[in-house]
């Protein structure tokens, strides 16, 4: 819907209306169970919009400035309409009803956060704009900022465009790359009507037996940092409000990727994370130099939202640390957007909710992602304030900065989906880009006899393992669900379609998952073996040890008898424990998580495009190196190595 349109739209509809008093505030709502589909059947229809206070408003001129809208409209709001705004909820615990009676401000698709029933672009907009449609009914109509983790591709929609993680795009070292992703990325999120993104991780991973290594671009500050801008440049443009911009979130603040092995205390299930969510055990002066420094540059860009982590520092949870979410983010660096909360953060503050509350809000948290127990926070919140324990100016606060970004934004202008954004959803042009950067991600580590690149007209080619044929293992972790899945979970190219497609007429391919080839088979001129990890996300992909799993070793040794030059293929979110493999091969190549577009691994084994890209971290031969710059010897490749080839 077009922003001119919204506007006149709101301002008729406010006029006609006349004065009422807000629906909401009441804390006795029972949790109803609300299907999605019914949200969506809601947002075929015209919303009944409540009135609002005056149809003159200022805060309904687009062209009055940002800072006197929000003095306008917050002087307006109750404080259960403010508490409201501080509230984040998942989609699947939202009663609908309860957006307008109790003036919530946003919700969020967590991780596989789909529509119910078919999983498509036209399902998710017509899914949010119901939601959206709640919340235009409030005395205020301020509009809900929907949220969900684009990381890498609005990679909960089927059909959409996967580009390779972050871990890979540091590779590239490509700033150009970068933005031309985040653009894409906003198209695809608008034909949703989603105008929020968790992204991008500006983590610097110091260990990558990290679960969320691959959501960083580097171990490298300035690497991370030139990348992140770059693609929140391409987020947001450099004219945020435009109809086809959405805002950034840099995460998680801060030092996520720098905790230390064996610190963390979150289980899932029976098991014990290893370093998600653990401790960062380093000075103030360390946590500046490396982790802190993302967060600089992404304000300087204009970075409108930050997420706290789940880490800890300094004996304090994040969630909880006054110093840093108040003094040095908002007062020394000189935030004026807003912190949200990570999924349920507040709540490990303290056993005692009230308390995990309060310390958090006054610590510098603006928005809680709650994301299930909504009507508990609005009821503390509400208690807090009476009590004086927060005060009305700390929610003033919170309250300011998030209208802020949502007017900055532009969202009381356009509010809903772009029907004219979903042909970029898994577009062509879209799909090209992608596999430009899987390409471009492509570390070549190894090329005795220079092997690579293949000629097309090779007569005979093995290709072995699973991730050869795989767009869930190729994708890896936040894609679709949370924690990914293995199978043709979506619409892309495999790896091993990718180099049927490149090879000529009178070359054969021939792949078995098992790389149990026939007697009859001859020997192959060229076997390629793609040995990856299965797909995970967070604190669940937490490895001891980076080992490649017994079958992954038992298929290199198994290929490399019925082959005269064998490639191997990491596909992986971090470096593994490769040192007998890189021995028995003639080529060894660092695929990442490419993504959907497998064809891009393709052009590269071919000489369609060179190899050029460097390694964002460093390749160690065993894991008593890590962290970065632990233990003794020379790593096996070091940080930046990649051996470049010359296109055919």
């Amino acid at each position: 819907m077009k922003r001119g349109f919204v506007v006149l739209f709101l301002t008729l509809i406010a006029a006609m209306l006349i004065l009422s008093p807000l629906a909401g505030g009441s804390l006795s709502v029972a949790m109803q169970t609300t299907s999605t589909a019914t949200v969506a059947t809601t947002a075929t229809t015209a919303p009944t919009l409540a009135p609002t206070l005056d149809s003159s408003a200022l805060y309904l001129d687009a062209t009055a400035p940002i800072e006197d809208r929000i003095a306008d409209l917050l002087a307006r709001m109750t404080i259960d309409e403010k508490i409201g705004q501080m509230v984040q909820v998942e989609k699947g615990s939202i009663s609908p009803d309860d957006i307008r009676d109790l003036a919530l401000g946003s919700l969020l698709s967590g991780g596989g956060g789909a529509p119910s029933g078919v999983n498509s672009a036209e399902n998710w907009a017509k899914m949010v704009d119901g939601y959206q449609k709640y919340a235009l009914e409030t005395r205020l109509a301020i509009p809900l900022i929907y949220g969900v983790d684009a990381v890498h591709g609005h990679s909960n929609v089927y059909g959409a465009t996967i580009f390779p993680h972050n871990i890979g795009l540091g590779a590239t070292r490509d700033a150009d790359l970068l933005e031309r992703i985040g653009r894409a990325t906003a198209e695809e999120m608008i034909a949703t009507g989603i105008y929020w993104n968790f992204a991008p991780c500006v983590a610097v991973v110091q260990d990558v037996r990290w679960g969320r290594s691959y959501e960083s671009y580097s171990e490298n500050p300035a690497i991370v940092s030139e990348l992140a801008t770059a693609y929140i440049k391409g987020l947001q443009t450099d004219h945020l409000g435009a109809a086809d911009t959405v805002i950034a979130t840099a995460k998680h603040f801060v030092g996520d990727g720098g905790t230390a092995f064996d610190s963390s205390t979150t289980y899932n299930g029976a098991t014990r994370y290893s370093l998600d969510q653990g401790v960062t055990e380093v000075d103030e002066a360390t946590l500046r130099a490396i982790h802190l420094l993302p967060y600089e540059a992404a304000i300087k860009q204009g970075a409108l939202s930050i997420m706290a982590s789940f880490s800890s520092w300094d004996g304090l949870k994040m969630h909880a640390q006054k110093y840093l979410l108040t003094d040095v983010l908002k007062g020394e660096l000189g935030f004026t957007g807003f912190v949200v909360s990570d999924w349920g953060g507040i709540d490990q503050i303290s056993k005692d909710y009230y308390t995990a509350v309060v310390t958090s809000i006054n610590a510098g948290v603006d928005m809680n992602m709650v994301p299930q127990k909504y009507p508990q926070f609005i009821k503390v919140m509400q208690q807090a304030v009476e009590k004086g324990d927060i005060s009305v100016e700390r929610i003033d606060d919170a309250v300011t900065r998030i209208l802020r970004a949502k007017f900055k934004m532009g969202l009381f202008e356009h509010p809903f989906s772009d029907p004219e954004m979903l042909q970029t959803v898994g577009s062509a042009e879209h799909r090209a880009l992608a596999r430009e950067a899987v390409a471009k991600s492509q570390v070549l580590l190894k090329n005795e006899g220079d092997v690579l690149p293949l000629s097309a007209d090779t007569p005979l080619i093995f290709i072995a393992g699973e991730g050869a044929d795989n767009i869930g293992i190729q994708s890896g972790g936040w894609t679709i669900s949370w924690q990914g899945s293995a199978g043709n979970i979506t619409v892309g190219t495999t790896i091993r379609e990718g180099i049927e497609q490149a090879v000529g007429a009178n070359s054969k391919v021939i792949y078995d998952r098992l790389g149990r080839f026939r007697s009859t088979d001859e020997t192959a001129d060229v076997g390629i073996v793609v040995v990856s990890e299965l797909p995970y996300a967070e604190g669940v992909g937490d490895s001891k040890t980076l080992e490649l799993s017994t079958a992954n070793v038992s298929l290199v040794n198994r290929v490399r008898e019925r082959v005269k030059k064998l490639i191997v293929i990491v596909v992986s979110g971090r470096p593994l424990i490769i040192n007998d493999q890189v021995e028995l091969a003639d080529a060894v190549v660092a695929a990442w998580l490419p993504g959907t577009e497998g064809a891009g691994v393709a052009d590269v084994l071919f000489g369609k495009l060179p190899f050029t890209g460097k390694l964002s971290v460093t390749w160690m031969r065993s894991v008593d190196q890590l962290p970065v710059g632990s233990g003794t010897g020379d790593a096996l490749f070091p940080f930046g190595f990649g051996l470049t080839t010359t296109a055919k």
